[in-house]
């Protein structure tokens, strides 16, 4: 067999996989899951970690120009703490700290489930950098579950953006996550993004593909 017919055969064995997927899993999403983490302003940034001061990449994220940064900060609630909280970049207009539900009994806060940015009548906390702190009269949340999908996306799962589905868990935890929000743009790569109470809950891991029901 020389090259070219090995990479016929190459090709061709990957369409095979592709389409044995689709017809077994048509729906298929990846599941990203977020752990606990911030946002901040620019104006934060310099004074959690000095004047000056621009966020240092760490890694990327699923969502093309989303990073975790290399910074972290302690947040402290009326209860208790939580120390090395990831800050995400790049930077945004508001501060936003998403955590856990479970996150919240530690800190003492009750957070209401959010969409990203809706952030009135939330709680506050006091985040703590090597430079300086910040109280944060609102921006603690529990991100609503959602789904990033470009418009190709959508119209393969044919929905449209803001609208609700559902997400069907196989395994050992089966189960249906509702109310998951859909969010069409240009920039999204196709990611299923819950928090860790809701994956510890159904055993899912990262990147592992749930079920699509509208």
């Amino acid at each position: 067999m020389n090259n070219k017919e090995k990479v016929v055969e190459h090709v061709a064995g990957m369409v095979v996989d592709m389409a044995n997927e689709l017809e077994n899993n048509p729906y298929g999403v990846p599941v990203g899951i977020s752990a606990r983490h911030i946002h901040l302003t620019s104006e934060a940034v310099s004074i959690l970690f000095g004047k000056g001061h621009s966020l240092t990449f760490f890694k990327k994220l699923s969502q093309p120009g989303q990073y975790a940064a290399a910074e972290q900060v302690q947040v402290i609630g009326p209860a208790g703490s939580i120390s090395k909280m990831r800050i995400l970049g790049p930077e945004r207009s508001a501060c936003q700290v998403e955590i856990a539900y479970s996150d919240g009994r530690t800190l003492g806060v009750i957070p209401p489930v959010r969409s990203s940015g809706d952030i009135n009548g939330t709680p506050g906390v006091r985040l703590v950098g090597p430079a300086g702190e910040i109280t944060l009269d609102k921006g603690v949340i529990v991100a609503e579950r959602h789904v990033h999908m470009s418009p190709s996306d959508a119209k393969w799962f044919g929905v449209t953006n803001g609208q609700q589905v559902k997400m069907v868990v196989d395994g050992p935890k089966a189960g249906v996550m509702e109310k998951v929000t859909v969010r069409v743009d240009n920039s999204y790569c196709l990611d299923f993004h819950i928090d860790t109470d809701d994956a510890n809950a159904f055993l899912l891991s990262q990147g592992e593909k749930v079920r699509l029901v509208k």
